[in-house]
């Protein structure tokens, strides 16, 4: 979700940036919310997790200016980045809920210290520019004028409708339980608006936004400051030399568009060794490592050790899909105490691994039901056991392999496909094989969230995945986390 509804250019002579003294970025939040909404919402409320507000207005002020400053200690700019708030009634139904978004105002090119040629999102040109690029804009009617950063939550969150019992939470020491992390998703968000996104490129098409000027490499518009680091390991090629079609294709190219830029390569040291769901069967074709992406709700998959038996479902009498519907006997029986296999369609992920837990699974391992990885998404706090996504190719591979394990009963020696949790000892979690950190390109295309995150599979959770996590921290840098590195690699 990320809309630009302006793009200008500017030409012009300016003083350049290496004769200005660096210095600590400055952001100024204004709200256009009116009376009694938002930031100006007068509920009384108790003050949480070191959020010394009194109402339900001045708690979501305080986290703002919380992030606020978060964000001024890890940048430097000598012109102030202005930022438009605002709470919103966004889309959500009971169980899901879009929580808000945030993007560039402007993006421009060709100013004093750009790349010629080459778009770029507002606060990062005006900190190149060394001036404010659209000083004096006047406001148009929206409520917008000089404004770098807009801003937008979702106002009705936890209540009823809107992700029922699920809001945001407004401390600041990151103890949010059950509910939404605003200090996490704010600090998402705004890394947005800074820069962590192809701001020019239509992922849908590979279609450049239009823009005068001919005779740049890929034709149709010209590129984003993004393109020169987004390095397509299938096509051997960045971005920045593509065609339309070529980028089209590397949008949902699963786990192989890297990002090469210096300060996040030099820094990505930290990420771990890619875990692996390591099978044992009495049936050789059943002995696999397989590549898994974490559910977004319930616990962790353990680090290592063994999770148990693995179990599949036999399809049950009008069944909505598979996992969709409370198990009937049989694969009760089936599942209890085992690792189920259950195949993606028809119902949330969350749906199926909570019919998994009543049965007695002690885990759930979610099958992609065309080709490609997925990470299963989604939210329900009373999921209790793990779960993780593989692809469809691992998930038959399992089902057949399971099939195939001598019965217990039988006079052949008894068996059972045996699940266990280890590392591979080659790749890097969220990398290519040369350490380049990967970034989200699922296949089909997940619109507002491909290529402008991070992948899941990166270990440890990254703060611009597609998902907020819980292991997040308010550290933006190696060896926690690298938005920074990648906004420095864009000129920040």
């Amino acid at each position: 979700m990320r809309t630009l509804a302006i793009s200008r250019s500017l030409i012009a002579a300016a003083c350049a940036l290496t004769c200005l003294a660096s210095q600590a970025a400055t952001i100024n939040i204004a709200s256009r919310d009116p009376a009694g909404v938002g930031f100006n919402d007068p509920t009384p409320v108790a003050p949480v997790g070191g959020n010394t507000g009194t109402t339900l207005g001045q708690q979501r002020l305080n986290v703002y200016r919380y992030v606020a400053d978060i964000w001024e200690r890890n940048l430097q700019s000598n012109v102030t980045i202005n930022v438009s708030a605002g709470w919103e009634a966004l889309s959500c139904t009971a169980t899901s809920a879009t929580l808000g978004s945030a993007g560039a105002w402007n993006i421009w090119h060709d100013f004093p210290n750009s790349k010629p040629g080459t778009w770029y999102p507002q606060a990062l040109a005006n900190k190149l520019a060394g001036t404010d690029l659209s000083a004096g804009t006047p406001d148009d009617g929206s409520g917008y004028g000089n404004v770098d950063i807009k801003t937008q939550f979702n106002v009705n969150l936890g209540n009823t409708g809107c992700l029922e019992g699920s809001p945001f939470y407004l401390g600041l020491d990151g103890n949010a339980g059950t509910k939404v992390n605003f200090v996490e998703t704010l600090l998402h968000e705004l890394g947005h608006g800074l820069g962590f996104s192809v701001v020019s490129v239509q992922t849908s098409t590979g279609n450049r936004l239009n823009a005068a000027g001919t005779g740049y490499v890929a034709t149709g518009g010209l590129p984003s400051v993004w393109e020169q680091y987004m390095y397509d390991n299938t096509a051997r090629k960045t971005w920045l030399a593509m065609t339309a079609a070529e980028r089209k294709a590397s949008a949902i190219n699963p786990l192989q568009l890297a990002w090469i830029g210096p300060n996040v390569k030099a820094g990505a040291g930290f990420l771990r060794h890619i875990p692996l769901v390591k099978t044992s069967s009495p049936v050789a074709s059943g002995n696999r490592n397989i590549d898994f992406s974490p559910s977004a709700f319930g616990p962790a998959l353990p680090a290592s050790g063994t999770l148990g038996a693995l179990a599949t479902l036999t399809p049950q009498a009008n069944e909505t899909g598979p996992g969709c519907d409370a198990f009937d006997s049989t694969n009760t029986m089936a599942v209890r105490g085992k690792v189920v296999v259950i195949s993606r369609g028809t119902c949330s992920f969350a749906i199926k691994v909570k019919n998994a837990q009543n049965a007695g699974a002690v885990a759930v391992l979610l099958a992609n039901n065309t080709t490609g990885a997925i990470a299963p998404g989604g939210s329900d706090p009373t999921v209790t056991i793990p779960s993780a996504g593989i692809t469809q190719a691992d998930g038959d591979a399992l089902k057949a392999a399971v099939a195939a394990a001598v019965p217990y009963g039988t006079r052949a020696k008894p068996g059972a496909v045996t699940v266990a949790l280890g590392v591979d000892p080659v790749r890097i979690a969220g990398a290519d094989a040369n350490g380049n950190p990967l970034l989200y390109t699922p296949n089909p295309l997940v619109s507002g969230s491909s290529v402008s995150h991070w992948d899941v599979t990166a270990v440890p959770n990254l703060l611009m995945e597609p998902n907020i996590n819980a292991d997040l921290t308010t550290t933006l840098v190696p060896p926690v986390d690298l938005t920074v590195p990648l906004l420095k690699d864009l000129g920040w």
